[in-house]
């Protein structure tokens, strides 16, 4: 079969590998009809490419057939439609009794300290091959896979249940955006516009979303979000004020996390800073503000307490922040990767739904042939020709 496999720094390419089979009675096979990139796959090629191997199958968004199962798995069976969870969870460990499959205990990988086994994510997160491949094989079935109708509807309706849809609403869930309250959302790609439309339906008065790609922007105001174009803008921080007024936003969600670059990330790096210490105040002086710094509620005048969201993968980011605004405006911090199977009887209503009040039909941007890789992953990493989220199409 075909498969997308690391080959180095900066490379990536579509090979002949063995088919997978079956190796434990709770196995399935999966013939993968559609498979996503994720924006933390660019990690591979920088901070985690320490703990990538020459073919490691690359991939952890995917839908797919069922075309054979263990012995142990009775919940799904040959010709099922199912979505694969970007984790592996085992269901009945103590983490993922109490909805922590992020942290199942039977895949961590302790050499790392690291959460739950992820597809095609490097020895850091178990090595285990990944779905940007024509099949692929799921440990852990009899509790993983997610079962959807085989309605004739695209895969795109179902698929973002694997990974942007669980994280996004976790990120909104997380974020404890009041009822009418104020969310600001840096970064537009794809758990951006999933986080600023959940956001909405969830009762947010008012989303703002800032980023510097047109058509991100363009994307997020077709599902009613104020944006910032921050190519506009001097400073982000002061065009958050102008937008929210001086109270700034609620609660702020980080949606780049280490894909930020280029204009997004050098002026947002400041935003702690001037919002935590009000709205036109002169600002402490603080040493370098990284990621985690972009993200804050308004004046400490008008009860400064917040809920800032990390949500997307951080890596081994080292990077400093203003502890002590932080500290003194009581601010929330949380972050973490998405638990999965947690989310679902909340959104599986909502894409199986035919008004799709998600909008998860308008998120895939570029349906490309697997052979396509090198062109997909520069889309995604120069963000170029309307990119917001590429899907792969194994059979062409």
């Amino acid at each position: 079969m075909r498969a997308v496999v690391w080959q180095g720094k900066e490379r990536g390419d579509v090979v002949e590998v063995p088919v997978p089979r079956l190796r434990a009675p709770t196995d399935a096979i999966v013939q993968v009809t559609s498979s996503a990139i994720c924006g933390s796959d660019l990690h591979l090629s920088g901070v985690l490419a320490p703990f990538m191997h020459a073919g490691d199958i690359v991939g952890h968004e995917a839908i797919g057939i069922v075309t054979d199962v263990g012995e142990a798995v009775t919940h799904i069976g040959p010709g099922d439609r199912v979505v694969i969870p970007f984790q592996i969870a085992c269901g009945y460990c103590r983490a993922c009794l109490s909805g922590a499959h992020t942290q199942c205990e039977p895949t961590q990988v302790p050499e790392y300290r690291a959460g739950s086994a992820i597809f095609g994510y490097s020895s850091l997160y178990g090595r285990v091959p990944g779905a940007q491949a024509e099949y692929v094989r799921v440990p852990h079935a009899d509790f993983g896979p997610i079962k959807v109708p085989d309605d004739g509807e695209p895969d795109e309706r179902y698929l973002f249940l694997s990974d942007v849809l669980p994280t996004a609403w976790q990120a909104v869930q997380y974020a404890e955006v009041p009822a009418g309250g104020t969310v600001l959302i840096l970064g537009l790609g794809p758990i951006g516009q999933m986080a600023s439309r959940i956001a909405r339906f969830r009762g947010a008065r008012r989303v703002v979303g800032a980023d510097y790609v047109p058509e991100r922007l363009a994307m997020a105001q077709r599902h009613g979000v104020e944006t910032i174009d921050i190519r506009a803008v001097n400073d982000v921080a002061d065009a958050v004020v102008d937008v929210t007024g001086d109270t700034g936003p609620d609660s702020v969600i980080d949606a780049d996390g280490m894909e930020a670059h280029g204009s997004l990330a050098a002026a947002a790096t400041q935003t702690i800073a001037r919002l935590s210490d009000g709205p036109r105040r002169p600002h402490r002086e603080h040493h370098h503000i990284g990621p985690v710094g972009r993200v804050v509620r308004g004046d400490p005048r008008r009860s400064p307490r917040g809920t800032v969201l990390l949500a997307p993968d951080y890596g081994d980011a080292d990077e400093s922040a203003p502890l002590l605004t932080m500290f003194d405006n009581q601010l929330t911090i949380r972050m973490g990767q998405a638990d999965v199977h947690r989310w679902v009887g909340d959104l599986l209503p909502l894409v199986t739904d035919p008004a799709d009040p998600l909008g998860v039909l308008d998120l895939r941007t570029h349906r490309l042939p697997l052979d396509q890789a090198h062109r997909a992953y520069d889309l995604v990493r120069t963000k170029t020709e309307g990119c917001v989220k590429v899907v792969f199409d194994p059979a062409t």
